[in-house]
């Protein structure tokens, strides 16, 4: 079985956290003069931080939940909650499941009181808290009062700047969805102010420029310390990613942030990653051997069990007919997720799917394309797409059927080649056609297999990047920030704003209002913080 240097971490995890729906902060029942005299201690919880964004509580795969605002501790998992809304707003798929809130995801109907709102909200300020005090009891005097020696005192320095990588990471998610949220740095029992967009993205930019010299440097594949760890390459990627989007958060454009985006990915291309050869191996269950992946959500089906993250998104991907065992390497599908027509129109050629491109595992045995009414109780409408399984490259099985070993790729190269394009179409004065036009083309072959379908420079577009990311990074989560990037998601579009099933819960999809572009600050959030005022059309 794989397993990761992070999964030292994961095996010694601190079993004294607990968190309920209002209050956030990280218990512990010891004295942090107990805990922390060695520098195991801080690697201990340095792995909780990072299991934080997988795992839902102490006792995997349920039990001792970290919220407490849901009957499913699967749904408290913080990587399946940000899938979901990424994705189910959008053009790529739906879930037929009735549990109470999700159908809200899809018809894009939610209010402040969806526990699906409610849970990603508490899950990004929970992994804020704990780097918070990560943080405060791993500053230089507590390591000198509890006699950390110097040599692990360095070391320590990493870990700090990997605690506030990851609080900027959970940072840019709450930007994302809910914009105007405080920005907290230590834990107190002040109540926090309200922060808006552009304060919120400053902060970020600013951490990540600020702990870059103390991460560790990038590494290619599986087998040095950083697997599954934030390097420098993680972090180019996500200060990336959040200047490809500041026009969202800031409310103005700057060329010259398209400049930095170019320099950052130039960094990671530089780096020495590589396309994986077989795309699916991306999604299987030993895709840690991956030269591609810059940063992994690392899972292992043995010990670090859960109902949500990577073991999600295989198996509620699965129905009837599609050999979960043989061909997923799990004990059964959970039936869940379909695709919209205009996903599946994506991969169609001259009015048909088009199988010659690897990236299409679109099911359609025993299926119909359309999601009618009655698609909550049907079992057959729509496609189904079984994008991630628990079986190796060699056809075995992960080393359980109900938890997968499936790796959830959150950074990887392919996105940084379509992010260079897009960047130097958006006017980067140092981005490069020809250069776009050769890394989306790597992209081409890679999924055909030859040059058959591969574009020239008349092609390279905008609209055209777009199709292309919704072809490459489906079941990612990235869908929904993109379409607002592109300006396609709401009526702020006008014209050009797409329509999809349900959207909107009209069956064959209206437009909708642009406040949907965040979501609600949760009313639970809002009765205990006075200092909040909710998000606009809420």
């Amino acid at each position: 079985m794989k397993k990761l240097k992070l999964s030292t971490f994961i095996l010694i995890l601190f079993t004294s956290f607990s968190c309920t729906d209002l209050e956030t902060l990280p218990k512990n029942t010891l004295l942090p003069n107990v805990l922390f005299q060695d520098e195991g201690s801080y690697i201990s919880y340095l792995a909780k931080l990072y299991g934080s964004l997988t795992l839902t509580g102490q006792d995997g795969p349920n039990g001792s939940g970290d919220i407490s605002i849901i009957n499913d501790e699967g749904f408290g998992s913080y990587i399946r909650a940000y899938w979901k809304a990424q994705i189910l707003p959008t053009d790529e798929a739906m879930i037929r499941w009735t549990d109470a809130g999700i159908q809200d995801l899809n018809f894009m109907t939610w209010s402040s009181e969806n526990q699906f709102v409610r849970v990603l909200y508490y899950r990004i300020m929970y992994t804020i808290s704990l780097c918070n005090d990560f943080l405060a009891v791993s500053t230089d005097e507590s390591l000198q009062a509890n006699g950390v020696s110097e040599e692990s005192q360095q070391r320590i320095k990493t870990y700090r700047a990997e605690a506030r990588f990851l609080r900027a990471l959970a940072y840019w998610h709450g930007l994302d969805f809910y914009r105007n949220i405080p920005i907290i740095t230590k834990i107190s029992s002040t109540i926090p102010i309200q922060s808006t967009g552009p304060e919120l993205y400053d902060f970020i930019i600013n951490e990540l420029n600020e702990i870059e010299p103390d991460l560790g440097d990038p590494e290619i594949g599986f087998g040095g310390p950083y697997y599954g760890r934030a390097t420098k390459g993680a972090l180019w990627m996500l200060r990336a990613k959040v200047k490809l989007n500041h026009v969202i958060y800031t409310e103005s454009e700057s060329a010259a942030l398209y400049d930095d985006v170019i320099d950052d990915l130039n960094q990671i291309i530089n780096v020495g990653y590589t396309l994986e050869g077989e795309y699916l191996n991306l999604f299987n269950a030993d895709n840690h051997t991956s030269n591609e992946v810059i940063f992994a959500l690392t899972h292992d089906g043995t010990y670090s069990q859960s109902w949500g993250g990577t073991t999600f998104m295989v198996r509620a991907a699965l129905f009837e007919g599609m050999e979960a065992e043989s061909l997923y390497g799990v004990g059964g599908g959970w039936s869940g997720i379909i695709t919209t027509t205009q996903f599946n129109d994506l991969f169609e050629k001259d009015g048909v799917l088009d199988y010659q491109d690897e990236r299409n595992v679109l099911f359609t045995t025993g299926r119909i394309e359309a999601i009618t009414e009655n698609f909550r109780s049907t079992l057959t409408d729509g496609f189904a797409a079984g994008k991630y399984t628990n079986v190796t490259k060699d056809g075995v099985a992960g080393s359980n059927l109900d938890h997968v070993d499936t790796d959830f790729p959150m950074f990887r190269l392919a996105d940084v080649y379509l992010m260079y394009a897009e960047a130097t179409l958006r006017g980067a004065s140092n981005g490069d056609r020809a250069t776009s036009l050769n890394y989306l083309n790597a992209i081409k072959e890679r999924a055909y297999g030859d040059v058959s379908a591969n574009i020239s420079d008349v092609d390279l577009s905008l609209d055209y990047i777009l199709e292309e990311r919704g072809r490459e990074l489906y079941f990612e989560a990235h869908r929904r920030i993109d379409l607002i990037r592109f300006n396609k998601f709401t009526d702020r579009a006008g014209v050009n704003e797409l329509i999809w099933d349900w959207k909107g819960q009209a069956i064959d999809g209206i437009s909708v209002s642009s406040h949907l572009e965040i979501f609600p600050i949760p009313s639970s959030e809002l009765g205990v913080n006075s200092n909040l005022i909710q998000n606009e059309g809420y």
